[in-house]
């Protein structure tokens, strides 16, 4: 039978227990995550009452924040959680701790009723859990933020890389790599594609895994879009149709100002994860830089190719200035003058007097020739046009010849797009006389010095054009006072703005009012005349006239 002085030395004995549990639940409780505290709490609990069941629970406005519970179910986060529920779950004892931070509750004791020591003990350790779990809660947002913050500094990393990169490189394919390695990089996403369709440019396909089939459909449906990023599932049923991207996808326009000029698809990260909202406005910022990045892009090579135009041009018109005669030749008998005015920087038109070295008289060749195109192509022909009328004329006066020979070398080292229509006259100043060829050309003017018009109609297809082929010849006489008016088809062909045409009636009128003139003043009285029928409508064609005159 146990003595009256051993029953204070148990309950010392007790509370010792008590005391020394708490101090190790105190030690515990300030060392451990939320969840582990809790899950602490509850096994402290059903270890020190002997209960079965029991609900330990964090609370927000009265509704589960975070909770562990043993012997029960149908617990879920954000559901209310009161006294009635946990008697309505079979859970006796109902304790609120820290004002509404938080509820313990428990099944009946395997013991029975519990006892006023083991209310006292709970009472304390849950005085001592709600500290806890308020400091925990603080460490938790704490790692959250700093989770976040980290997270940003991390995108902000990653943008400045890529802005760096961006700024390095003017190569379009370089920045779409660039682009895609810094988005699948981030989100380890194994199938992707960039595509742009910038009006002027050569589109840029780019596909890892994914086919987007890019044509019209696609940069209409893509351009209708108003929104910066779309995942896979919001995209309006024909475009998802068109693309059929794998679910989980995410897919970014690309815009310059309110044009649509290409679009970036990221297709399902690995492991199932979903985009969220922060991930498709970092995507949509990556992309904004890239589009900016793709423009600049596109400006410097459109600089580059206007500079590179420029620059063929100024060689073009170089070549062309070298090419017509500095000084026409004195002719016996004859006044002769000729002027070309361009409508561009480089024309198309050419003319000449070349010495027939191979006639037994002193007799020239007489050339006024409109070349197909413009540009350093058309200067080239006119230099090629030139060197082959040179090299035939040392040992060759028959024009019909030379025609031939000349349609042939030009048929044979040149594009079949490139030929000229031509007027060839071999002149003997010393009679007047003349043969010519007109290859396709302008029918060229004789107005006598009775005032009648003779027209020298065309005698073959223009030269270059097709081989083989054979010119017939025509033959002229200069009679004293007599005019041959030679030109190019930017003569009659001059527009006002109305659209009318110069005409071959303003043009032998306008010959005839200054034919007693010096040549070089009838050329200034054609040109004249031309302006003044043109108005403000501008040159579109180049103008070439040759002015020979008997004496």
């Amino acid at each position: 039978m146990k003595s009256r002085t051993d029953e204070p030395r148990t309950d010392r004995h007790f509370e010792a227990a008590k005391l020394e549990s708490l101090l190790e639940s105190a030690r515990l409780l300030n060392s451990l995550e939320l969840d582990d505290l809790l899950k602490h709490l509850l096994r402290t609990v059903m270890g020190r009452l002997l209960v079965t069941k029991a609900v330990i629970a964090i609370q927000r406005d009265g509704r589960l924040e975070a909770a562990f519970w043993r012997g029960i179910s149908g617990l879920e986060k954000g559901q209310a959680f009161g006294q009635e529920d946990a008697l309505a779950a079979g859970l006796a004892h109902h304790f609120p701790f820290g004002d509404g931070l938080g509820c313990l509750s428990t099944g009946p004791s395997l013991k029975g009723e519990l006892a006023p020591g083991e209310l006292e003990f709970l009472d304390a350790l849950l005085g001592l859990a709600t500290s806890s779990i308020e400091n925990a809660r603080s460490h938790e947002r704490t790692v959250i933020s700093n989770r976040t913050l980290d997270q940003k500094i991390q995108e902000l990393r990653a943008l400045l890389d890529l802005v760096r990169g961006l700024a390095t490189t003017t190569d379009p394919e370089a920045i779409a790599q660039l682009l895609t390695l810094t988005l699948a990089g981030r989100w380890a996403v194994s199938k992707h594609a960039v595509l742009t369709w910038k009006p002027g440019q050569p589109p840029l396909e780019r596909e890892k895994g994914l086919d987007l089939q890019p044509g019209i459909p696609l940069l209409e449906a893509v351009s209708a879009l108003t929104e910066p990023a779309f995942l896979e599932s919001q995209l309006p049923a024909d475009l998802r149709a068109q693309v059929n991207l794998p679910a989980g996808s995410l897919l970014f326009p690309i815009r310059s100002s309110d044009q649509c000029n290409g679009v970036v698809v990221l297709g399902p990260r690995l492991g199932g994860r979903e985009y969220t909202e922060a991930d498709r406005e970092f995507g949509a910022g990556l992309v904004a830089q890239a589009a900016v990045a793709f423009d600049n892009a596109w400006h410097f090579r459109e600089t580059l190719a206007k500079q590179q135009i420029e620059k063929e041009l100024h060689l073009a018109a170089s070549i062309q200035v070298d090419l017509f005669p500095k000084q026409l030749p004195a002719l016996d008998n004859t006044e002769i003058a000729a002027r070309n005015r361009q409508a561009r920087q480089v024309g198309g038109d050419y003319y000449d007097v070349l010495l027939c070295h191979g006639s037994s008289c002193r007799e020239y060749l007489l050339c006024v020739a409109d070349i197909s195109g413009k540009g350093i192509g058309a200067a080239l022909l006119m230099s090629n046009i030139q060197a082959t009328l040179r090299a035939i004329l040392a040992h060759e006066v028959d024009v019909k010849t030379i025609a031939v020979r000349t349609n042939d070398l030009l048929w044979a080292s040149t594009p079949p797009n490139k030929y000229a229509t031509a007027f060839l006259v071999r002149y003997d100043p010393a009679t007047g006389a003349g043969q010519y060829v007109n290859g396709g050309h302008n029918d060229p003017v004789i107005l006598r010095k009775d005032g009648s018009v003779d027209l020298l109609g065309t005698t073959g297809m223009p030269i270059g054009m097709f081989a083989n082929r054979v010119f017939d010849q025509g033959d002229l006489q200069l009679g004293p006072g007599d005019i041959l008016f030679i030109y190019s088809d930017g003569v009659p062909d001059a527009n006002d703005v109305a659209g009318e045409e110069f005409g071959m009636e303003r043009l032998v009128d306008a010959l005839r009012e200054a034919r007693d003139w010096p040549v070089d003043r009838i050329l200034d009285h054609m040109f004249l005349r031309i302006d003044e029928f043109v108005g403000e409508a501008p040159q579109f064609d180049d103008i070439t006239m040759m002015v020979v005159r008997r004496c």
